[in-house]
């Protein structure tokens, strides 16, 4: 091996002796190795079409570029290791490089960049590289180890699942002026946001609230064992399906058990399906960070629809028009719009999603009720509710933006009149005005309850006309409730 004038290896020998910087695009630094990167690492792998396809595994490393050759590519599957030859050291500026090496020289074909970031290393010896990467393709645990002479394993750990996430939600907006082929469109299911963790057969379902909801749906527990894959994270709906409608009235009586018996009887009475519409890990992978268009795509060849659960489908956002009419045909809320490229932004209301409504509806917080009259005695009359508004220095404030009275059925009288008894409180918890003829008799509660209404549209002041109660949603946090349309 060839040293430098200070006596150090030079670690670019073997590289430089098997290229000539007249016949070859690649990289061929005269000089001593790059100096060593003191925060993060570079990593790259390179697609090289030589006389055998193979990827080029590349790690920074004292000023170098560590490098294998994976016939194979890189493993998606942890149960399934992939044959890692180590080659040559390369040069630093090697990790940008795509071109083609000439007929006749070493490496002769084309090369294109297939994933670069940066790295952590978790070791690193003569026999054992552990490192976690951040790419846009490759994220999560990577193992290389030797096994004799130049040839290595390479092997991609199984990341845990997340304890909880916060689900990403749609900002109400209207659709582009222009380009609409960015974008794709989905109906917009009228259930319960449910998050479902599976995990070696196992499903555990999360709220959007972070609350264990699995012993209140167990007719979904067997879409653990039939998804073909050891441990996935989806992202969906929790629906009642009447004749391929969502029915949100006939899902309420599901949504607030906890009895395992009660749980069983109504899961034979009013059977729930689970929609899945993304897919943020797979197998140890995580796939926020991939754009929106290709997580469907893994979504499709993961989810293998079944009784209970299934993919819905996601429509060319070319064919927005037709797909919102179907969804007033067929008396859906309406559309959800997103951005192909977009990634997943765990609890951000963000403008790559947007809602677009057939009519206006917004979760409101209950602050307070009318006594009932008449054949309501003893239940409640209307409902006193509002929304929080960010104020002066951050403050948010709950202020008042309507009564509904409208929209119960008995049962629905009976159950909010219950669990509203216990929130009493001797004053409104309105930032706010609220008019004389519904404050004199009001009963304040604590804002504690959020229903979900539908109304014909907003004053200037802020108030909402014709309010019509559809059902609770205590799936959602009232704090996090704010004017969306």
């Amino acid at each position: 091996m060839s040293h430098d004038k200070a006596g150090t290896p030079d670690r670019l020998a073997e590289y430089r002796g098997k290229r000539d910087p007249s016949r070859t695009p690649e990289p061929v630094p005269a000089g001593p190795p790059g100096v060593p990167t003191p925060t993060a690492g570079v990593f790259v792998v390179q697609e090289h079409h030589a006389r055998r396809l193979h990827w080029d595994f590349r790690l920074e490393r004292d000023g170098v570029l560590v490098s294998w050759a994976l016939p194979k590519g890189v493993p998606e599957d942890p149960a399934v290791n992939h044959l890692a030859v180590h080659t040559e050291d390369h040069p630093l500026e090697y990790a940008g490089f795509q071109g083609e090496i000439p007929r006749g020289e070493y490496g002769a074909g084309p090369v294109t960049l297939w994933d670069q970031g940066t790295y952590e290393v978790l070791k690193w010896d003569e026999r054992e590289v552990k490192v976690i990467l951040h790419g846009s393709r490759l994220t999560g645990g990577y193992v290389l180890f030797a096994t004799g002479g130049k040839n290595w394993m390479i092997h991609r750990e199984r990341l845990p699942l997340p304890a909880t996430l916060a689900p990403m939600l749609a900002s109400s907006g209207s659709a582009p002026a222009r380009g609409l082929d960015a974008w794709g469109v989905e109906f917009k299911w009228d259930g319960v946001r449910a998050l479902a963790f599976i995990d070696t057969g196992r499903l555990r379902l999360v709220s959007r609230t972070g609350k264990d909801i699995s012993a209140t749906y167990p007719e979904l527990a067997g879409m653990g064992h039939a998804v073909a894959h050891k441990q996935v994270l989806f992202d969906g709906e929790i629906v009642v399906l009447a004749g391929g409608r969502p029915d949100f009235e006939a899902l309420q009586p599901r949504m607030h058990v906890s009895s395992p018996a009660a749980a069983a009887r109504l899961a034979e009475q009013v059977p729930v399906t689970y929609l899945a519409f993304d897919v943020l890990q797979l197998d140890g992978r995580p796939l926020a960070g991939l754009p929106y268009a290709q997580r469907r795509e893994l979504l499709e060849s993961v989810m293998q629809n079944g009784s209970g659960w299934q993919c819905p489908p996601m429509f060319p956002g070319e064919d927005l028009d037709a797909v919102q009419a179907a969804s007033v045909a067929n008396g859906f809320e309406g559309v959800v719009i997103k951005r192909l490229d977009s990634a997943y932004e765990p609890g951000a209301r963000s403008g790559s999603w947007r809602k677009l409504k057939n009519v206006l509806g917004q979760d409101v917080v209950v602050a307070g009720y009318k006594p009932g009259q008449g054949n309501r005695a003893g239940l409640i009359g209307s409902l006193l509710i509002g929304y929080y508004e960010a104020g002066a220095g951050g403050r948010r404030g709950l202020l008042y933006c309507g009564h509904v009275g409208t929209g119960f059925t008995d049962e629905n009288l009976r159950m909010l009149t219950r669990l509203l008894e216990p929130l009493r409180r001797p004053d409104s918890p309105f930032d706010g005005p609220v008019p004389a003829e519904y404050a004199r008799p009001a009963v304040w509660v604590e804002p504690r309850l959020v229903i979900e209404v539908v109304f014909d549209r907003w004053t200037r002041a802020g108030r909402m006309i014709a309010p019509a109660y559809q059902g609770l949603r205590d799936d959602k946090d009232p704090a996090d409730v704010v004017r969306e349309t």
